[in-house]
């Protein structure tokens, strides 16, 4: 099981924006990121919905465009993994339900897990809260202005 694709997109969404200069390149509609993304503008539309619900875009309907709320440098990778994953706290991985009561390993598989699992969402929260949205922008931009693929 992997963490779901929109996280990634909304990621590129937000980077798009962050990068965006409207008086050169005009409206950053939900059919421009989708060209970007390479894919329907209803997905860019329900993840900026997501986006928007936690308070890191605004949406201006009929082709109004969409706007970060806050500078770049504020917008930590976390703060986009807790718009767009739905994932209680500690509960990033999952135990396969009912395991043999009857087997020692089903018995205590889960209470082997647990520490190590919590612990391990706990690093990638951390890594994530430690880079903004800003640094991947700025990476982005390094990343063209030499022609790195």
């Amino acid at each position: 099981m992997q963490i779901s694709s929109r996280f990634s997109v909304a990621v590129h969404v937000l980077a798009l924006l962050a990068l965006h200069r409207p008086a050169q390149d005009g409206l950053l509609t939900s059919e421009r990121m989708a060209g970007s993304v390479n894919t329907n503008p209803v997905v860019i539309r329900r993840i900026l919905g997501q986006l928007k619900k936690a308070g890191l875009v605004e949406v201006r309907p009929a082709s109004g465009g969409t706007f970060l709320t806050r500078e770049p440098a504020a917008i930590s990778l976390l703060d986009v993994y807790h718009a767009t994953e739905v994932v209680e706290a500690g509960r990033l991985f999952s135990v396969h339900e009912q395991p043999n009561p009857a087997c020692p390993v089903g018995r205590n598989i889960q209470a082997a897990l647990n520490d190590t699992l919590r612990q391990a969402q706990a690093a990638l929260e951390r890594q994530l809260a430690a880079v903004s949205l800003q640094q991947v922008a700025l990476d982005i931009a390094a990343k063209e202005a030499v022609g790195v693929d």
